[in-house]
């Protein structure tokens, strides 16, 4: 029998990264974050998920933030989707990850969601995990005693599972600056209840003056554990011009990566996930050569 009682857990509301951190140490391993609360919450009043303790990061200063720099774009943690939606600097500089963005649920949660929650979460039918892989995002980890740079292409591990360590809060997101002539896109199949992606993809792509793609990262969600790059996919676009022969056979290999993984639920089969990746994997590469052109 399910219940919508969540098990008895302690509160915080720490004033800092460093006292946030120092709870996660103190119960190692026990305690979870508490962020904009629409994807932990649920579990905790499930059962799914029962921390010792709930550290909510609400309180803390600093973690909401757009800057952009000479080097790309350093987005705070807190951040939240409607801040990237309505951003000029993010609509400029990564027009996919506002897009994705605009695309999350309703305008109540993205108001409160934040974009470092959607992260740390790993939820397989997000919508920010497959935008930030294609965007080759760096992200920063604070300890009470340090902190350290994650490679985005080592941070997502399994469902629901990251490479941020028990006493790591994630603090920033870090987005480099992309050279001229570079497009970027994300679109998704969503599901009409709750707007996750039942399948979802994200493009960016670079090309030279002579329209041959240089540089491409391809990024899928919804449709394996986690989300994950694409990059059989990637090495087909790179070093051709994309024509529509092009595209349709790198994007017939944007599910090679999720083989014998394709999420099965009441909302599509594997092999519907899998027919669908093909399809918005064309769908996102062709607008973000369209952008970079």
């Amino acid at each position: 029998m399910t219940t919508n009682i969540a098990a008895p857990f302690e509160y915080h509301a720490p004033a800092s990264v460093e006292e946030a951190a120092r709870l996660l140490s103190k119960y190692k391993g026990a305690a979870k974050l508490l962020a904009g609360g629409h994807s932990l919450i649920p579990l905790v009043k499930l059962r799914l998920a029962e921390p010792e303790a709930l550290i909510d990061l609400g309180r803390v200063k600093g973690l909401s933030y757009v800057k952009a720099g000479r080097g790309g774009l350093a987005i705070g943690a807190m951040t939240t989707y409607h801040e990237l939606e309505s951003s000029a600097a993010v609509k400029k500089a990564a027009p996919s990850l506002a897009e994705a963005a605009a695309q999350v649920a309703d305008t109540q949660v993205r108001n409160m969601g934040t974009i470092g929650g959607s992260l740390a979460h790993a939820d397989p039918a997000g919508d920010i995990p497959a935008v930030v892989l294609a965007l080759h995002a760096e992200l920063e980890a604070r300890t009470a005693r340090g902190k350290r740079t994650i490679n985005i292409d080592n941070f997502f591990k399994d469902l629901l599972t990251t490479s941020l360590r028990p006493t790591e809060v994630l603090t920033e997101i870090r987005l480099p600056s992309m050279p001229p002539h570079t497009g970027s896109a994300y679109i998704k199949l969503p599901n009409k209840a709750s707007h996750y992606a039942v399948v979802g993809v994200a493009a960016t792509l670079v090309l030279n003056a002579k329209g041959v793609c240089t540089g491409a990262r391809v990024a899928v969600t919804g449709a394996g554990p986690f989300a994950t790059r694409a990059k059989r996919t990637e090495r087909i676009l790179i070093g051709k011009k994309l024509d529509d022969s092009v595209i349709r056979t790198a994007s017939e290999r944007a599910g090679a990566e999720l083989a014998g993984r394709f999420n099965s639920d009441v909302h599509a089969s594997a092999e519907y996930r899998e027919a669908m990746t093909k399809v918005f994997a064309a769908r996102a590469i062709e607008k973000a050569a369209s952008r970079a052109k």
